[in-house]
């Protein structure tokens, strides 16, 4: 019985260091693509698979052997990061509920408890579980479970702190307080009955419209297939390498479960009738599960291409990469989020920003400064333009100044125009991609571009680096950031108000659908896209989010504050028109904030 348990944990031991080794080699391949390393994670799975049901079989054996329970956590973990992994390269949510339910089950278990104190390697194995489990978490948004790693996580680095003085647990503290200042920015956590950022049949498909969409076919339609997501600040939200801007936008681009198919808590495993006990060595997990908590009606969700804190080579290549692979009759989503250096504006966004209410001195400042910031890009629309107009202002993507290597120009998303692009720029120099309209080497692009400023009326909320960009804000949340904008607090609110406040959008949106399907006007770049659910979305809000702005601020100060798309838009859902305004004003009337805002007589 001696031999056959040595030969068993041998056996077991040569199948964790051949499973590791593969992992090793899959751990690092880049998230974007449609083809990286698809065969090395088949051989992957199939190891730890085969691992995974090796030490169900023999567990037995395994015990008296001494296997210890952390090391069925590791296990599990892994092929948690193996789950978590295919979700980043393919945005499939199967791959991300599989990833949630070994976490889950590695917590509820109990695998890493118990241990040790002074066994510092199995201290950290759990730093970093609790760490991921806490991004697969927030990306599901399972906001309960986030709340019970995080104390469960702000215990650990106490205890590594008392136990192990000589290590220092610096970095983990940072983990803590980014996550907790997550927390306190997603509106997620602070308001209960907030609506799914995703895109739900239930909220956002508008029974009035849905007619008029189903009849609607352009000249050209095109699927949208694939996305970047880039988003840079300094000092901005976020956790690990996701910061609140990409967070928003990566589920604004997914679909929400028509019903709640992510159960509250991992149901129980039986045998035989009997609730298995795990408070021994165990390793059973149902790997089936995730086939009831998904939902098999939805379409597949958009592939994302998330970038943290990319140069602007490695942008490029990224965005070579999925033009090339792109397929035919598909547009390319490229979401850019970051700080410009305009050749013309030394203050900041925030150090200038506020409400309707400017001194004199500041609005001189800023119109002398951005007179000709605005006209030039006018000028190019209309005109000719010069090789020097694509490489003058720019995204600044590098964390400290090293020179033109940080820089992301208008002129560097040219080439990428030969495929069909829908370009969100957020950035105080956003309007320098006005160039990029009537330059284009193949393929209008569609362009929504920010403000230079945000506009609050409390000067406290334009802080990028507390909140998140307001302009991403209103395309991802717009009734969360029409609140943020005007002050009203949301989480002091009543349900049956804030209910009410979506119902008034819904309505409005639902009608601008039919006049965008309706309009003889509307160009084809915005009409070959209008039947993709995600993208008809992000145009709805963006008429929402420019009405709001434009009535928000004084017309003098529009230019500075009104984000601008590139073709136009019909001049039926212009910020002037009737069926805009009276939407505008019926929301604010409803919250009490209708004082803030310049309604033209509606």
């Amino acid at each position: 019985m001696a031999e056959e348990g040595d030969v068993v944990s041998k056996t077991f031991r040569a199948l964790v260091e051949r499973a590791d080794r593969k992992f090793a080699r899959v751990r690092d391949f880049p998230s974007y693509g449609r083809a990286q390393g698809q065969h090395y994670f088949q051989k992957v799975f199939k190891a730890y698979m085969r691992l995974w049901k090796y030490q169900q079989e023999h567990r037995t054996e395994l015990v008296k052997a001494g296997l210890n329970r952390w090391e069925i956590g590791e296990i599990a973990g892994r092929i948690g990061q193996l789950y978590f992994g295919q979700y980043t390269r393919t945005s499939e949510a199967r791959f991300l509920v599989e990833s949630y339910v070994f976490y889950e089950a590695i917590l509820k278990r109990r695998y890493f408890e118990g241990c040790k104190v002074k066994d510092l390697g199995v201290r950290f194995k759990e730093l970093r579980f609790y760490a991921r489990f806490l991004l697969v978490s927030l990306i599901l948004n399972r906001t309960q479970t986030v709340k019970v790693v995080v104390e469960k996580l702000k215990a650990l680095v106490d205890d590594c702190n008392a136990n192990f003085r000589e290590t220092n647990f610096k970095e983990w503290k940072l983990v803590v307080q980014e996550i907790v200042r997550f927390m306190n920015a997603d509106t997620t956590f602070t308001i209960a009955s907030a609506r799914p950022f995703r895109y739900s049949a239930i909220f956002d498909c508008h029974p009035n419209s849905v007619q008029d969409v189903a009849r609607f076919h352009a000249k050209k339609v095109l699927k949208f297939r694939d996305s970047i997501l880039m988003s840079y600040h300094r000092n901005e939200v976020k956790f690990a390498e996701l910061t609140l801007d990409a967070y928003r936008m990566l589920q604004c681009l997914e679909w929400e479960s028509s019903g709640s198919f992510y159960p509250k808590h991992l149901a129980e495993t039986k045998e035989n009738g009997v609730v298995v006990d795990y408070s021994g060595t165990s390793g059973l997990i149902d790997m089936k599960l995730v086939a009831d908590m998904t939902d098999p009606t939805l379409p597949p969700n958009p592939r994302k291409a998330i970038l943290y804190r990319p140069s602007v080579t490695h942008l490029i290549a990224v965005m070579a990469t999925i033009c090339e692979e792109l397929p035919p009759e598909s547009v390319i989503l490229v979401y850019l989020s970051a700080s410009g250096k305009p050749r013309h504006i030394n203050a900041s966004p925030v150090e200038s920003s506020g409400g309707p209410k400017r001194t004199t001195k500041n609005k001189l400042t800023s119109h002398n400064s951005l007179e000709q910031n605005f006209s030039s890009p006018e000028s190019h629309i209309n005109g000719k333009k010069g090789s020097s107009d694509y490489y003058d202002d720019y995204l600044w993507l590098g964390s400290k100044g090293n020179g033109g290597s940080s820089n992301l120009y208008p002129g560097d998303i040219i080439p990428f125009t030969r495929r069909p692009l829908f370009l969100v720029i957020d950035s105080d120099s956003s309007h320098a991609f006005k160039v990029l309209h009537g330059a284009e080497r193949g393929e209008k692009a569609a362009l929504l571009l920010s403000p230079f400023r945000p506009m609050f009326k409390d000067p406290f909320s334009a802080d990028i680096t507390q909140n998140g960009s307001q302009f991403t804000f209103f395309l991802t949340a717009p009734l969360q950031a029409f609140c943020q904008m005007t002050g009203f607090a949301l989480s002091d609110s009543d349900i049956e108000v804030l209910n009410n406040a979506e119902n008034i959008l819904s309505t409005a949106f639902s009608k601008w659908e039919v006049i965008l399907c309706k309009s003889p006007s509307l160009d084809l770049v915005w009409a070959q896209v209008l039947s993709d659910p995600f993208l008809r979305r992000l145009i709805i809000r963006f008429i929402f989010c420019r009405a709001v702005l434009s009535t928000f601020c004084s017309s003098e100060e529009s230019e500075q504050y009104v984000p601008v798309c590139l073709p136009q838009l019909p001049n039926s859902l212009s910020p002037k028109a009737e069926v805009v305004q009276s939407s505008v004003s019926q929301l604010a009337n409803h919250l009490n904030v209708a004082d803030g805002f310049h309604f033209d007589n509606t």
